[in-house]
């Protein structure tokens, strides 16, 4: 059975851009299987498309080729490449940050800049600005119906080339650990630079309570007691659960609330967080 493409990028939903992507696979093979993460990635938003993929790639079958396509450099100079990661799957997509949490959390085992002159749509080459359908798509879907190796996707560059954006580490000590709250869901919950393999590492335990400040820069704005549970069902509704979240980093959450407007964060800023066991 040959291996899926699952794509993602910043097009949006009411265009027909990633039915183009679709149909460029489908052309190279129909028998491809083709699915979506998402296509509302933030605009431009590279970090965002980098996150979304290291929760998202351990969750498909070895072998995946998956397409990013958030692309604000599109047509310059920038390499267009494709990552074989340590999980076996591959990442098709720009060289612009893209790449970065896949190479911290999974790991890249090899990466290979695409030759165009071989790995793209060849009816299209009068056109600049749809990399997406004309060369990620293509290329990954050459990849996956087995039309070209690895190897044949072009030439391969040292790992220490590839650009990564920056990320926010966590600082294990004895009983704490401090970190950032760097993004917030839809539903308003922090998610924070701390793994959740920080805090089994620092001996909290589920069930725990743990002595939380959360800082603007060098002021307080947060201090309080919040219990780590498995899930916001373990505390009342309206009240703050520290837990291991979905992405692999500590989540805190208010069950069936926001816990970014209950304490008037906002929502593209960074904050600093302290987490000890009570």
């Amino acid at each position: 059975m040959k291996p899926a493409i699952v794509m993602q990028s910043d097009f949006g939903t009411d265009s027909g851009l990633v039915s183009c992507m679709h149909g460029i696979c489908k052309i190279v093979d129909q028998e491809l299987q083709i699915y979506d993460i998402t296509h509302i990635l933030p605009a431009f938003d590279i970090e965002a498309a980098s996150f979304c993929l290291q929760y998202t790639v351990p969750c498909w079958p070895e072998g995946t080729v998956f397409v990013s396509v958030v692309d604000p450099g599109v047509g310059t100079e920038r390499r267009a490449s494709v990552a074989k990661l340590k999980n076996g799957s591959y990442v098709v997509s720009p060289d612009n940050g893209t790449f970065t949490y896949s190479f911290y959390m999974i790991g890249i085992e090899e990466i290979r800049e695409i030759d165009e002159a071989v790995n793209r749509y060849p009816k299209t080459k009068e056109i600049s600005v749809f990399h997406g359908r004309d060369l990620f798509s293509y290329c990954a879907a050459r990849l996956a119906s087995g039309q070209i190796t690895f190897e044949e996707v072009g030439s391969s560059y040292p790992l220490e080339e590839i650009v990564l954006h920056k990320i926010y580490s966590s600082d294990k000590k004895s009983g704490c650990v401090e970190g950032s709250i760097v993004w917030f869901d839809p539903f308003g919950s922090a998610g924070t630079s701390i793994k959740n393999a920080d805090l089994a590492q620092c001996g909290f335990t589920i069930g725990d309570k743990m002595a939380v400040k959360i800082y603007d820069k060098s002021e307080l704005m947060l201090e309080g007691i919040i219990p780590y549970e498995k899930s916001f069902g373990y505390v009342e509704k309206g009240k703050e659960v520290l837990f291991n979240g979905l992405t692999s980093f500590a989540t805190i959450a208010i069950n069936e609330g926001s816990f970014a407007d209950q304490h008037h964060m906002e929502r593209d800023k960074i904050y600093q967080i302290r987490i000890e066991k009570v």
